[in-house]
């Protein structure tokens, strides 16, 4: 087909031309009866979000993307590009994508009638076919659908009562494309009204022309419900004429959201390759948003974004690199002392409601990662809180006897591999703890040695104080014996 050099060659080809709406429709018949996988990179969405896509387009169907933020919504929207057919013929020369055969503008319309089957046509490929738009409150009716060109008029000594003087906007443009409005809410409402006819009729009106565009265009609309409420809305005349709205969310378990990191983290190759997170730890950072999107110092309307957990993993990567590279070591493990290093991605990742504006976005962070810390260090170790006197042998007692009589621990920020493992190994019953629950060794072994240890601080079994560069561990009756004796030495 790409051979066909103009109209005449067109029409002997046969080619029949298809809306978009009916173009998206047929591929994506094809692709469910191959079972072929449309929507690569979006994950969590299989059983909820996709089907409700798939289903609108096989009613042909403008869309409303509905959901908070990082919820892939214009993802999924790029990505329909890949429903459309890989090229579609265009009258050459035609700022409207003009089929040869359905011409709708001025320019295409005198050209046949000049010069018939000999117009020359081109063609168009799918990724050309895209229109994105961002709603801001400074958009206008004219860069949305156009407006009459003063130096266009100029420049081609026409009157303002010609047509083609008219300058046209990104709607007319998309003609024949996929158009998408990002924030919808946040379009004025006077600027959404520009939009009805379009939706429902397909057509336009500029500046009074007696006009007729009948456009060609698949909508697609993203909004957040937090704008319903705090930046603006969708006008109802405006939500009817858009046939399906569909629900985003977020994902739904630690697995789909790890996947999603994984695939979204952008880490250097030398990274990857010196770099060992254990699992422990991709759990341990994907819980800390589940944490906030529960948190009761986190704005639940605004949501917490899976860009949380995607420039955490970076951060987590970057800080254990870093230690790496001060020690002058080839390779190293993470550690969940490196999640210091994460509070920056969290910090800049969550809207605070006023009680967490009180506390403060840094309390906030290390909140969050606390009770991370005590969900992951539950699912592997018992409750210190929770022992049966009598029926069970305290597993932590020789950890407890071991700080109870005076001992203590620090955890260096920067620490070389060898420094951590020999700090860790002189916990006495530390190690052998870890070894009967879960049978690990190397990495693994010290990586949940270290989380028994912020998981004892959480129920204050032992004593954690965090300081610029270093974490230390003690007893906790010890440490409020010294805040006495320091007391009593101010008294007296």
């Amino acid at each position: 087909m790409k051979d066909i050099t103009n109209l005449g060659e067109l029409k002997a080809s046969g080619y029949q031309p298809k809306t978009i709406k009916d173009e998206l429709r047929a591929n994506l018949v094809q692709h469910l009866k191959q079972k072929e996988r449309m929507f690569e990179g979006i994950i969590g969405f299989e059983d909820t979000v996709l089907p409700d896509i798939e289903r609108a387009i096989l009613s042909r169907h403008n869309i409303l993307l509905l959901g908070l933020r990082g919820q892939a919504k214009t993802r999924i929207a790029r990505l329909l590009v890949n429903l459309l057919d890989e090229y579609i013929p265009v009258v050459a020369g035609s700022e409207l994508n003009d089929d040869p055969l359905h011409p709708i503008s001025r320019f295409a319309k005198d050209l046949i009638a000049e010069h018939g089957d000999q117009i020359p046509i081109t063609w168009l490929h799918r990724s050309e076919r895209y229109v994105e738009k961002l709603a801001t409150p400074d958009v206008s009716v004219a860069d949305l659908v156009g407006d009459v060109d003063p130096i266009k008029a100029a420049a081609m000594k026409l009157s303002y009562a010609d047509e083609r003087v008219i300058h046209f906007g990104l709607v007319p443009r998309a003609h024949r494309s996929i158009f998408v409005i990002n924030e919808l809410p946040d379009l004025q409402a006077r600027i959404q009204v520009s939009l009805f006819n379009i939706l429902q009729e397909g057509d336009i009106q500029i500046r009074g022309f007696k006009l007729r565009l009948p456009l060609d265009i698949q909508f697609v609309f993203t909004a957040n419900p937090e704008d319903y409420t705090n930046r603006g809305s969708i006008i109802t005349p405006l939500k009817d004429r858009i046939e399906s709205q569909i629900l985003t969310h977020y994902p739904k378990n630690i697995d789909i959201a790890r996947r999603i990191t994984q695939q979204e983290a952008k880490l250097a190759e030398a990274q990857q390759s010196a770099v060992h997170v254990p699992d422990m730890l991709h759990i341990l950072l994907e819980q800390i948003s589940f944490e906030a999107r529960e948190s009761e110092f986190v704005d639940e309307k605004s949501g917490v974004s899976a860009r949380l957990s995607i420039s955490g993993y970076e951060n987590l990567v970057s800080t254990a690199e870093r230690r790496m590279l001060l020690n002058g070591e080839a390779r190293t493990t993470a550690r969940v002392i490196d999640f210091w290093g994460v509070v920056p991605a969290i910090t800049g990742k969550v809207e605070l409601v006023y009680e967490g504006e009180q506390e403060g976005p840094y309390t906030v962070a290390m909140a969050l990662l606390s009770a991370a810390v005590k969900k992951i260090f539950l699912d592997h170790f018992p409750n210190p809180d929770k022992l049966k006197k009598g029926q069970e042998r305290d597993p932590y007692g020789t950890i407890r006897a071991w700080f109870a009589g005076g001992n203590s621990i620090e955890l260096l920020n920067d620490a070389s591999d060898k420094d951590f493992r020999k700090a860790l190994d002189s916990v006495a019953g530390l190690r052998k703890l870890v070894e009967q629950k879960l049978k690990l060794e190397g990495d693994e072994l010290y990586g949940y040695m270290e989380l028994v240890l912020h998981g004892l601080a959480e129920f204050n079994v032992v004593n954690k104080e965090v300081m610029e560069s270093r974490f230390s561990f003690r007893d906790l009756l010890a440490n409020m014996l010294d805040d006495n004796l320091f007391d009593d030495d101010n008294f007296n």
